[in-house]
Formats: C-alpha cells, sequence, structure tokens
C-alpha cells in the first residue's frame, strides 16, 4: 500500500506564477496510482477533485459553495500573487477505487478554546495568539477498508507555520490524539501531511517513541507516519521528480512510503 502526502501550495510553482500549475500537479502525484494521497494548501474550489475534501480556512467572499467560485475567478488573474486570499484552502484525501471509504470526519486543530489553554501554558503572549488565531487548521480523518479485511485510519493535518514551533506540536499531538481515538483496535493509523515540525521536534520524538508507536520520521517538515505495520524509509521526491516543462511545482516534495 502507497501513501503519499503532497503540500500542493495552491497549485503554484516556486518560484510562484501568473498560472496555476494544479492540474499538472494532480496528474503527476497519481501517475503512479497511489493508494491513499493526503494533500494539503488545495483551494477550496478544488476540494471536489479528491474522495474527500474538508475547508479549513473559508473563502472571505461570502459562504460556500459560490464563494469558492468567485474566489477562483479572482485568483485566476495572478495564482502566484494572490494564492488563498481569496479562494480559501483545505485538505483533501485521494482513495484509490481498490479501497472502500468507511467513515470520515474532522476537527478543527485550533479552535478559540484550544488556543486560550494552551496559549496560557506556553506563555504565549498577545501577537502569539493573534497570529495564532489568523488562520483555521484542521486534521481529516478516513477509515478504509481493503478487499481482504484489512482497515485503516488515514488522517492528513496540516499544522500552523508560525515560527514559535510550540504551537505545531500542541496541534500535532491534537491530531494524533484525534485519529487514534477514531481508530478501531484492529486498525492501521497513518498520521500525514504538512507537520511543520522536523523529527527533532519534541511531538515527532515522541510520536516515534514506544509510548505512541509510530514509524520513524524522515527529514523534512512534510511526513507520513504509521502504527500497526511495517513500513519501508519515508521517502521524498528529488527536485527533478516534481518538475513539469521547466517549472518546479510546489515549495514542497512529495513524501511517501509503503505499508507491507
Amino acid at each position: 500500500m502507497l501513501v503519499r502526502t503532497w503540500n500542493l501550495f495552491h497549485g503554484n510553482a516556486l518560484p510562484p506564477q501568473r498560472r496555476s500549475f494544479l492540474d499538472e500537479m494532480l496528474k503527476l502525484a497519481t501517475a503512479d496510482d497511489p493508494d491513499v494521497l493526503c494533500v494539503q494548501e488545495v483551494p477550496a474550489w478544488a476540494l471536489a477533485r479528491f474522495t474527500v475534501g474538508d475547508v479549513a480556512a473559508r473563502p472571505t467572499l461570502g459562504p460556500l459553495p459560490s464563494s469558492a467560485g468567485i474566489g477562483r475567478r479572482l485568483t485566476s488573474f495572478h495564482h502566484g500573487l494572490l494564492r488563498s486570499v481569496f479562494s480559501g484552502q483545505g485538505n483533501a484525501i485521494a482513495v484509490a477505487p481498490r479501497l472502500r471509504v468507511l467513515a470520515h470526519e474532522r476537527l478543527e486543530l485550533n479552535p478559540r478554546r484550544f488556543r486560550a489553554t494552551e496559549g496560557r501554558r506556553l506563555g504565549l503572549g498577545v501577537v502569539g495568539r493573534a497570529a495564532w488565531a489568523k488562520e483555521r487548521r484542521i486534521v481529516q480523518a478516513v477509515r478504509l477498508g481493503a478487499d481482504d479485511g484489512r482497515t485503516f485510519l488515514v488522517a492528513n493535518t496540516h499544522c500552523t507555520s508560525l515560527a514559535d514551533r510550540r504551537i505545531a506540536q500542541a496541534e500535532l499531538m491534537r491530531a494524533a490524539t484525534f485519529a487514534t481515538s477514531k481508530a478501531l483496535p484492529d486498525d492501521v493509523v497513518v498520521l500525514a501531511g504538512d507537520f511543520n515540525l522536523t523529527a527533532a521536534a519534541a511531538a515527532m520524538r515522541d510520536l516515534t517513541g514506544p509510548e505512541w508507536g509510530f514509524s520513524a520520521a524522515g527529514p523534512g517538515i512534510d511526513h507520513v507516519l504509521v502504527r500497526g505495520a511495517e513500513t519501508s524509509p519515508p521517502r521524498r521526491w528529488p527536485t527533478e521528480r516534481r518538475r513539469v516543462d521547466g517549472h518546479l511545482l510546489s515549495d514542497h516534495a512529495p513524501v511517501e512510503l509503503e505499508l507491507s
């Protein structure tokens, strides 16, 4: 079972261009038919392209779904400049037809009450708390069934990217707790996404330690962690693999691993 995660950078290349490269990204990410593809920073108007899609930051021009379409048209003037200003963003998971979706849930990672509690614990000032509240973050989870009877709980998250990495660690532990609480005893648990944390972070060491029991993390800040199955080492795509027509797609590289 091949699981891949990729932060799509709102469909932008690096450096950002006027046009969107979202179609090229999705074609590239699914060309080898992965079993599960977890993506982050997806424009709200594109979430319907996936098996499940959940809005994190809502479009700014009114209620969905009409605002997503308006945001798409406005963003088309210059995707690199406007990014998610009008279109909003979310997380999404593409699941291969050979797997069945048994359940789908989501959780906000940084609601007001959680920010207040953690803000006091971390000693965040007014500026830090205001920055944390600026953009909504979520974790989404799908429970999947295979024809051979195996079941998987796949959680896809995107943690806050503020310089104070303790905030991302608090969100990651909230996401991990949510994922494991939704898993049944025999489920293989997969926690994937843009954590905005390296393997050296305390939360990452906890998750990959004996108490939580997740697989080892790779380099960078994008990860696929697995509990309950043997895995290959995580692989990070080389730069040239995500270059199309001279453009480097996204400011993140896809990361993947295989479950045996």
